[in-house]
């Protein structure tokens, strides 16, 4: 998809495609870079778009390890299907992070490792930020960890009312600049 799609799908949909510009590969290497990929067994990936952030993922991950990525947009969901569909393991999934239980009970899984998420949380309305991060701290194995990206740190304490641990990185390889959050009890 080139930028004039995204932009298109932004102006559509913005509170939940949340930029203007898919993000560059800089900060998918960034959000990606904390994931034991050889140790880990199972990843989800909330907001994926057009799938710079999953492709990332799909590079490194082991064959065995199950991948659920969840994509609310109708046009990013069709795109992602069409280029992963055919991939072991990985579930593309057209649907609400809200519902990210009802996914995972699906598949059988009851924890998971690692969720990257693209959610422009700044945007969505309160109510289901809360509601994604409740069951996103609930479903972590212990040594889990909620990785995510926003353009400023504005929602670090709302983060904080969710995960004891919040370390945060900038990437100014990025338009705009984001920071990555990388967050665990």
């Amino acid at each position: 998809m080139n930028a004039i799609h995204f932009i298109q799908e932004y102006i559509r949909h913005p509170r939940t495609v949340g930029a203007i510009m898919p993000s560059s590969r800089s900060l998918a290497k960034q959000m990606v870079n904390p994931i034991p990929f050889e140790k880990i067994t199972c990843i989800v990936e909330y907001g994926p778009g057009t799938g710079v952030f999953t492709e990332e993922i799909v590079q490194n991950k082991r064959k065995d390890t199950i991948f659920l990525a969840i994509e609310a947009n109708e046009t990013f969901y069709k795109m992602l299907k069409k280029k992963y569909g055919h991939i072991e393991n990985m579930y593309i999934i057209h649907g609400s992070a809200e519902n990210i239980g009802d996914y995972l009970k699906q598949y059988d899984i009851e924890k998971v490792d690692y969720i990257v998420s693209g959610l422009p949380f700044t945007s969505l309305p309160g109510t289901i930020s809360t509601q994604i991060l409740k069951k996103t701290a609930t479903l972590l194995r212990s040594e889990g960890k909620f990785i995510t990206f926003q353009y400023s740190k504005v929602k670090r304490s709302f983060f904080k009312s969710f995960f004891n641990t919040i370390q945060y990185e900038r990437v100014y390889r990025n338009v705009p600049p984001a920071y990555v959050f990388v967050c665990n009890d």
